[in-house]
């Protein structure tokens, strides 16, 4: 009784790391990573389990007390076993090579999303320590908090205002990396309203562990109604409010801008808006080196 209960503990504390995870997708991308991630583990658990079981099968047939098992001291070479040894390892290596190759060009990031609903446009840039998002076509703004309307596909453009980051929302799939002097692509769906965590998957410093955003999934409807309600509150982003965002800060609160300089994305892409100071504010050694 004692040891069933211990089991019980030992997987619901080993499953309890799934939810909110890569494993409990809620949009197309997240799902066909996860499927990537299940392929795999079962072609490598078909080669695995069988060469355990035969291991053990081995180990008992030879064992001293079996009289019937043959002692063949001079046994050298076998062309069956040597065509078993070597063809399994390498159906499996094709077959999870095939597996990986073919799943990771459907979900590449660059690729868009199939859908009827026009996507959302959202320009992203990474900064010493909080996620800054720029909707273009709304023309509003807003740090380490991103809302989305369900059910519409998502077109991210992500820079870096200095150190390199990675983005990445487990239950939405992808991460990709944030470069300074370079835009990346990713487009993620999230087909049911709801909250999910995102986060840098990259160290970038002394306040990295509190680098992390809400992403607020929410009907269309009310996707409007915040597009609108942010209209009317906050600061204009701009050149100067940038510069005043872009300095050093850590675990800072969620906060909107009610408007946004045209072409703000584009400047902050060059070197002239780019924290350059934030560049070396502890960052390791070697990203300050590769600087």
């Amino acid at each position: 009784m004692r040891y069933g209960l211990l089991a019980v503990l030992i997987g619901a504390a080993t499953l309890g790391g799934c939810a909110e995870g890569v494993l409990d997708p809620k949009g197309p991308i997240a799902a066909a990573d996860r499927q990537i991630l299940l392929n795999s583990l079962g072609i490598m658990l078909a080669i695995v389990i069988p060469v355990i079981v035969a291991t053990l099968g081995v180990a008992f047939w030879f064992r001293a007390s079996n009289e019937r098992a043959r002692y063949r001291p001079n046994f050298v070479y076998s062309g069956r076993l040597e065509l078993l040894v070597w063809s399994i390892p390498a159906m499996t290596v094709f077959l999870v090579g095939g597996v990986a190759w073919v799943g990771s060009h459907e979900v590449s990031p660059r690729k868009p999303i199939a859908s009827n609903v026009t996507p959302l446009r959202v320009q992203v840039t990474s900064l010493d320590w909080k996620w800054l998002f720029i909707y273009p076509d709304q023309g509003v703004a807003s740090v380490n908090y991103l809302a989305i309307p369900a059910g519409t596909p998502v077109s991210f453009e992500l820079t870096s205002s200095g150190v390199m980051n990675s983005f990445f929302v487990p239950q939405l799939g992808s991460q990709i990396y944030t470069m300074a002097g370079m835009v990346t692509r990713l487009h993620l769906q999230a087909d049911q309203p709801g909250s999910f965590r995102g986060m840098s998957a990259q160290y970038s410093g002394e306040g990295f562990a509190d680098m992390y955003f809400n992403v607020e999934a929410v009907a269309p409807e009310k996707f409007a109604e915040w597009v609108d309600a942010t209209r009317n509150v906050g600061m204009e982003l701009n050149a100067t409010t940038y510069a005043q965002l872009a300095k050093p800060s850590a675990a800072v609160t969620p906060f909107t801008y009610r408007s946004v300089t045209p072409g703000l994305f584009d400047s902050i892409r060059v070197s002239d808006m780019q924290s350059g100071g934030a560049m070396s504010h502890g960052s390791p050694a070697s990203m300050r080196a590769e600087k």
